[in-house]
């Protein structure tokens, strides 16, 4: 890899760890290349699609005139693995926030809840969660949540094309899902557990695949001092 091929275009394909935004991903790769292959200021370089800080996997980094691409990979269908704890929710619908409002769940079944799921698979209507980076007049949805403030956010349509490889152990759920751009999983998990009738919220979640993209073929070697191999 040469600095000449990073401008000319190239595509990283990144292992997003926990807690990190895909922001601070993008800025610690665009530091290291730029030292790395004495790159210009002016070093175009952005992400193919958010992962929230609570999520790990697949994180696709489009650089030079590759950047040019990122509509197009934005617009891909995503798979995602995720696992999902009923019976409580949190005002964040994920691990940001505590568990509150707990129910009891004895009389839920598998039978029940592989029923609920496949509710789910086709096209449905979601509210995105009040902690997301969807701006409500130029402000961040989570910006005002976690300011207090009253945010209303609006149900827009979007499909799933799957729910494979279910895994039942109560309290939690685990399964494979496949889904449209601008899916929420977070607000899936929310609106399974309204639909049990007991509350879940996301407890894990981790994206394996955009479009021909797979999170087999990423890397997390952009953390480590040495940057020599990243992308080779």
């Amino acid at each position: 890899m040469t600095s000449e091929e990073l401008k000319s275009g190239y595509i990283f394909l990144l292992d997003k760890p926990l807690d990190w935004t895909s922001f601070q991903a993008v800025n610690k790769m665009k530091y290291k290349l730029k030292r790395e292959f004495d790159l210009p200021k002016k070093f175009k370089i952005g992400h193919a699609g958010t992962l929230d800080p609570r999520a790990t996997g697949l994180l696709i980094v489009c650089c030079g005139k590759f950047t040019k691409k990122i509509p197009e990979i934005q617009d891909a269908p995503k798979e995602y693995w995720t696992e999902i704890k009923i019976g409580v929710q949190t005002e964040s619908y994920d691990t940001e926030k505590p568990e509150i409002l707990q129910q009891d769940i004895a009389h839920i079944t598998e039978e029940q809840v592989k029923e609920v799921l496949e509710k789910f698979v086709g096209e449905i209507e979601q509210k995105p969660p009040v902690y997301s980076a969807i701006k409500i007049d130029g402000e961040r949805a989570y910006n005002l949540a976690r300011a207090g403030e009253e945010v209303e956010m609006k149900s827009r349509k979007t499909t799933i094309h799957y729910l494979n490889d279910i895994k039942i152990d109560f309290p939690l759920i685990s399964f494979t899902v496949g889904c449209s751009k601008g899916t929420y999983i977070r607000s899936l998990a929310h609106d399974i557990g309204q639909e049990l009738g007991v509350g879940a919220y996301l407890t894990q979640l981790r994206r394996t695949k955009i479009g021909e993209y797979k999170i087999e073929d990423a890397t997390d070697q952009f953390l480590n001092n040495d940057f020599r191999f990243l992308g080779e």
